[in-house]
């Protein structure tokens, strides 16, 4: 509750012609752990530039659309023929194409100043196969009984690292505190943990040691693998989160159709149980590098078809701490090619995806209820409706309420066991691609809802101010005065409407750009 009034005071003051609530939320907060949102980074995507200064330039947009951590993909330079930024050749320097290390370093400090993290992506198990060390450090690389490097996985760009030598570990050890000290990063994102040729031994001893690095410093550490499900040998390892991998495996490639709430609810207790008795927290996800590319070049619309939209609601609020993909905020229908740095369209824009993600960070933000660990309740639904999903989570005082339907034509459904009261919708599917709302609803314990194909709802348990959708509307207008009096094309006053920015004006809460 003290986080929900710390919010309800920042709102009052100008909440009639506040621009968004939503983005007052997201650029306000300094978020602890457990309330966070993750956001997967390919410097040479990012912008038209694809360097560290043309990225550090839009950290802002990120911060406001509720990013808490930046992970920064491979920044190395990048070898082994194919140009994958996870062959690199030297792991103590910057790519180039991106920049130097003086910029990546401005763009950690300009990223602490919006309370944001960045985390390096990090690669223990490879290098590639024209790096640095093959040369000058040729026993630093595993052998086969011809003496010849290994390719490790058939990927033949790269050469396998030998964790059997002291020295290979002293070395790489010294490569994760080099951008501590260089860059002043605040994590790392380790790729391919799960790999047998990384003993357990070595997170073991890594991670503390890197965490105890530098005094005051926070080091963070997420590791690529389905630890509580899957490479269970590193449950011990110290890693502070792991991929929810085999979750979003059971979501791939749903398409369009209509998904039996039961599947959903199966797949979301599998694995939830599994996390029950870990000592790490969770990352959720639809989509990432790998899904987008390497699984057969799929965009979100593609793999998912418009369940699109209801899966990223329940990634953000089922569990853990949400990922979002580069450029799947404004909807995720491009396929990346990371080897080549392929460009992001940031003109094609989905609002309706937009505006979904950017409530949903501020939900994870603002609601204790939606804490990485706080357990699901499953509502009953009487009469039953196999189409619609719906759980409540709470936490002392703070409870929401999550509604799904995942049917590909609109239904009605009437859920029981509800917390009588007021409460407050936050998200909306039939108006957020017209921008972002919240409306108070009185519910009884026992509540019907209608909802449209593919809808979705988030309700939070209490009082909040109401907002009208502030999405931008068009305005055509005959002539304005010199004291901002408009006058319709009819020629009528137009009451109430207030300018708030060159161009821009507000009526009720409504933004209007008028033409």
């Amino acid at each position: 509750m003290k986080r929900i009034i710390i919010y309800l005071l920042a709102f009052l003051p100008l909440h009639l012609f506040a621009g968004d609530y939503v983005d007052d939320i997201n650029t306000a907060t300094n978020n602890e752990v457990g309330h966070q949102v993750i956001y997967e980074m390919n410097i040479g995507s990012f912008t038209q530039a694809g360097t560290f200064t043309a990225a550090q330039q839009r950290l802002d947009e990120l911060k406001t659309l509720g990013v808490d951590i930046v992970w920064l993909m491979p920044i190395y330079p990048r070898g082994g023929g194919i140009n994958s930024p996870y062959a690199a050749t030297n792991f103590q320097q910057a790519n180039p194409a991106y920049g130097t290390i003086d910029d990546l370093k401005a763009l950690v400090v300009r990223a602490h100043e919006l309370n944001m993290e960045v985390w390096l992506d990090w690669v223990p198990n490879h290098t590639a196969t024209n790096a640095d060390w093959v040369t000058s450090h040729p026993e630093y690389y595993s052998k086969n009984g011809s003496g010849q490097m290994i390719h490790p996985n058939n990927y033949n760009d790269v050469y396998q690292l030998d964790y059997n030598n002291s020295d290979l570990v002293n070395a790489m050890n010294d490569c994760l505190k080099f951008w501590i000290d260089q860059t002043d990063i605040d994590g790392y994102r380790c790729d391919y943990v799960s790999s047998n040729s990384i003993p357990t031994s070595y997170w073991q001893a890594a991670i503390p040691e890197i965490k105890g690095y530098k005094t005051g410093k926070t080091i963070t550490f997420l590791g690529e693998a389905d630890i509580a499900q899957d490479a269970t040998r590193l449950k011990n390892a110290g890693f502070d989160y792991d991929y929810a991998w085999g979750y979003q495996s059971s979501l791939a490639n749903y398409g369009s159709a209509g998904v039996y709430a039961s599947t959903l609810k199966a797949n979301a207790n599998t694995m939830m149980n599994a996390s029950t008795n870990v000592s790490f927290g969770r990352m959720l996800y639809v989509t990432n590098h790998d899904q987008n590319w390497n699984e057969n070049k799929k965009t979100l619309t593609q793999k998912y078809g418009n369940n699109r939209y209801p899966l990223t609601v329940l990634a953000y609020t089922l569990y853990g701490m949400p990922l979002i993909y580069n450029g799947q905020e404004i909807g995720g229908n491009q396929a990346l090619n990371y080897f080549e740095d392929t460009k992001i369209n940031w003109a094609s824009k989905d609002n309706k995806m937009f505006n979904s993600i950017r409530t949903l960070t501020a939900l994870k933000h603002a609601v204790p209820a939606l804490g990485d660990n706080v357990s699901v309740n499953w509502v009953t639904l009487n009469p039953a409706n196999s189409n619609v999903l719906a759980f409540t989570r709470k936490s002392g005082d703070s409870e929401v309420l999550v509604i799904l339907n995942m049917a590909t034509t609109a239904t009605s459904a009437t859920l029981t066991g509800l917390t009588a009261g007021e409460w407050s919708l936050w998200l909306n599917s039939e108006t957020i691609s017209q921008g972002v709302s919240r409306k108070q609803q009185t519910f009884t314990a026992s509540q019907s809802f209608e909802l449209d194909a593919k809808g979705y709802r988030v309700y939070v348990k209490g009082t909040f101010p109401e907002s009208e959708v502030t999405g931008i509307h068009t305005i055509s207008i005959k002539n304005r005065t010199a004291d901002n009096r408009i006058y319709n094309i009819s020629g009528q006053q137009v009451k109430n409407m207030k300018p708030i920015r060159p161009g821009i004006y507000i009526q009720n809460g409504k933004k209007f750009i008028i033409k």
